[in-house]
């Protein structure tokens, strides 16, 4: 069982973000929704690689986390939908960032290049070492 993001220390705010956002599939899963209301099987066609098991885990701890809604209706057979709450949407611009900076990596590719991709850098300049560290 995955520990809750009460028993992260209060001034861990990045690892309390890794918590509820961490892991292979969970941005995935969040990008595509953030494209629109997905059913299960939607989700499991849009995701290569990922088992039902792994994708049913990760969509129940990202309801939990008040990520994703969950929206069964009253049918048979019974159809569940999946969308992102207001709190799912404020990651739209990370989720965003992210991708164009796997973009930037992607196009780079490390066995060629000796200097970090150009977003790289930029990004990487600005945060200098301390002594220390």
């Amino acid at each position: 069982m995955r520990p809750r993001i009460e028993d992260v220390a209060e001034e861990c705010t990045v690892e309390a973000a890794l918590e509820v956002i961490g892991g292979k599939w969970k941005l995935v899963i969040l990008r595509h929704l953030l494209e629109g209301t997905l059913r299960f099987g939607e989700l499991d066609k849009a995701l290569h690689g990922i088992t039902p098991r792994m994708l049913t885990r990760q969509l129940r701890e990202l309801e939990t986390d008040g990520l994703v809604l969950r929206t069964v209706y009253p049918q048979v057979p019974p159809r569940v939908e999946y969308s992102v709450t207001a709190v799912g949407e404020s990651l739209r611009a990370i989720i965003g960032q992210l991708e164009q900076w796997g973009q930037e990596y992607r196009a780079w590719s490390p066995a060629r290049h000796h200097t970090a991709p150009t977003g790289v850098a930029a990004a990487g300049a600005s945060a200098s070492p301390t002594p220390g560290e």
